[in-house]
């Protein structure tokens, strides 16, 4: 069997299984119904977006997979195995990196943080440390705290933070939300080189429909009041993906017209 035949012989494995299940998951807050019977699989390696508008239980979700809300009926499982508290197994990015990190740490302050919860030797950090800030591109800036770092560096560094779990999954929350447009299109790429040389699950938030199908490997658009699945659309979009030619491909601009007609749809 070829080099390339063995790949898509994996790929099609780890298509079969499943590592996160939402399984007919509801939760409530507050005697509001904020998720109701969400069916979703997301399988080893997969980049999933989550699409939809404001209000419709994005976020949430995200808190259901990370075990910081326990639904109220139905489940969510980790390789079959129910979720009811974090795990190290699970990271979790942020939008708001200015509150994620920890402003009287440094850059590798932060970064220690998660090594030493992971009770790595303090010998083994240092090293560590100054790899993760080379693989986010932030090499050099060790002792900086984050108040002297830009928005896309403070995101770089809670990126690095979470890497340093060596997680099986991330799972981000509206990102690159607040950063300008050329920042955000770099990072997007950084995270899609991290996730995919690491074979990394992500479950990826946004309001950015463009962001969603360049980013994705598959899309979910939720209804809202309550939140369950609305449209669901595989994105066959050759990899590596690049910025201009991507977005210029009609698969991308056909998949991106079924996305706003849902969300303008449910915005009535």
């Amino acid at each position: 069997m070829s080099v390339v035949a063995r790949l898509d012989a994996a790929r099609a494995a780890r298509q079969q299984k499943t590592l996160i299940a939402f399984n007919a998951a509801t939760l409530q807050l507050g005697g509001k119904t904020i998720i109701e019977n969400l069916d979703l699989q997301v399988r080893p390696g997969e980049f999933l977006c989550i699409v939809g508008a404001s209000g419709c239980g994005k976020t949430t979700a995200l808190r259901l997979a990370a075990g910081l809300y326990r639904p109220t009926s139905g489940a969510v499982t980790f390789n079959g195995e129910e979720i009811t508290e974090p795990r190290r197994e699970v990271a979790i990015v942020f939008q708001d990196y200015g509150k994620a990190l920890l402003p009287w740490r440094t850059a590798a302050g932060n970064i220690s943080l998660a090594l030493e919860a992971s009770r790595v030797p303090a010998r083994e950090r240092g090293a560590r440390i100054e790899a993760l800030l080379r693989k986010v591109g932030l090499p050099g800036h060790a002792d900086k705290y984050p108040t002297e770092m830009s928005g896309g560096m403070q995101q770089r560094l809670q990126i690095a933070r979470c890497l340093a779990q060596e997680p099986t999954t991330l799972l981000m929350d509206e990102p690159f939300g607040a950063l300008d447009a050329m920042t955000r299109q770099g990072l997007q790429d950084e995270v899609l080189s991290l996730t995919q040389a690491s074979q990394t699950t992500v479950i990826f938030v946004t309001h950015d429909l463009d962001e969603a199908i360049y980013l994705g490997d598959r899309v979910v658009g939720l209804l809202p009041h309550p939140g369950r699945i609305g449209i669901e659309l595989d994105v066959d979009l050759p990899r590596p993906r690049d910025q201009l030619a991507t977005r210029e491909h009609p698969e991308f601009l056909r998949l991106r017209r079924q996305l706003f007609d849902f969300i303008k749809a449910t915005e009535h």
